[in-house]
C-alpha cells in the first residue's frame, strides 16, 4: 500500500493538556505546525495558559473541555475540534489521574477501576472518536504517553503499573490492526520528568538529586522537552514505518 500524504494543516488533539507534560507538547506541536485541541477537564485557568503559550508559540489552537473517561464528554469535544480548527489526524494518549504509592494489600479494587479508567477507558474513547476521519484520510497518528514502569520494578505501584502495561498492549494490538490504514501506533514512555505538581512536593529537591545520582545514567531528571521531542518524531508526517514501538525516554534508567 502506498502511503498516503499528511493531511494540511495538521491538527492534533492532546488529552489533560492544561499544565505538565500535556502543555509542553501541546506548544510543542504548535512549534511545529500542528493546530492544537487542548482537552482539559476542570481547571480552565490553567488551560487558558497553555491556550496562551500556544498562540506565543504561533500556533492556533483551541480549548477543548471535557472528561476523557465520559462518552458523551468525548463525543462533543471532538465535535467541537472538528468544527473550530478539523478533525484530529494527530491524538496525543496523554491525561492522568491521581496514582498513589500504597502496599498492595491495602489498595482496593476501585483503585485499580479508576487506574484503567484514567489510562485505558479514555484512551479507548478517544481513538474511537478519530478513528473514522483517520481511516477515511488513509494516515493518521496515534500516540500513547506510557511509563517506563512497565518493564522495571517499582513497589507500591501496582495499579498505575497495570493500567499503563495495559496501555502499551492496547497500543501494539491497534498498530497491528490500523497500519493498513497508514494509522500509526506507539508509545512514548518517560521516566520520571518532574513537573509543576512534583516540585510542590515536600522533600523534592532531596528526591531529585538521589534519583539523579543513583538511577540515571545520564545523571539528570528528564525536561518536558525531552518528550516533546519523542512525541514530534511519531507524529511527524515522515515516520510513517515506525509503529507499534515503546520508546523509553529516561536517560538509560531502563538499563540498569
Amino acid at each position: 500500500m502506498t502511503a498516503s500524504a499528511a493531511p494540511s494543516p495538521r491538527v492534533a488533539l492532546i488529552s489533560g493538556a492544561s499544565a505538565g507534560l500535556g502543555r509542553a507538547i501541546a506548544v510543542g506541536l504548535a512549534r511545529s505546525g500542528f493546530r492544537v485541541g487542548i482537552n482539559f477537564a476542570r481547571d480552565g485557568a490553567r488551560a487558558e495558559q497553555t491556550l496562551a503559550e500556544v498562540r506565543a508559540a504561533g500556533g492556533d489552537g483551541v480549548l477543548l473541555q471535557g472528561d476523557v473517561r465520559e462518552p458523551g464528554d468525548v463525543a462533543r469535544l471532538y465535535g467541537e475540534l472538528a468544527e473550530r480548527l478539523g478533525r484530529a489526524d494527530t491524538l496525543v494518549l496523554n491525561a492522568s489521574g491521581p496514582h498513589p504509592q500504597v502496599p498492595f494489600e491495602e489498595q482496593p479494587w476501585a483503585v485499580f477501576q479508576a487506574a484503567l479508567d484514567d489510562f485505558v477507558k479514555g484512551p479507548y474513547l478517544l481513538t474511537q472518536a478519530c478513528l473514522p476521519a483517520m481511516k477515511a484520510a488513509g494516515f493518521g497518528r496515534i500516540i500513547s504517553i506510557g511509563s517506563d514502569v512497565c518493564f522495571r520494578t517499582v513497589n507500591h505501584y501496582s495499579a498505575y503499573v497495570t493500567a499503563k502495561s495495559a496501555l502499551l498492549g492496547f497500543t501494539r494490538s491497534l498498530a497491528t490492526e490500523l497500519a493498513p490504514f497508514g494509522i500509526t501506533v506507539n508509545t512514548v514512555a518517560p521516566g520520571w520528568v518532574p513537573v509543576e505538581r512534583h516540585v510542590a512536593e515536600p522533600g523534592f529537591a532531596e528526591k531529585k538529586a538521589a534519583y539523579e545520582q543513583t538511577r540515571v545514567p545520564m545523571g539528570r531528571v528528564g525536561e518536558p522537552a525531552d518528550i516533546v521531542a519523542a512525541v514530534r518524531y511519531f507524529a511527524a508526517a515522515d515516520a510513517g514505518f515506525a509503529t507499534g514501538q515503546y520508546l523509553c525516554v529516561n536517560g538509560g534508567v531502563s538499563l540498569m
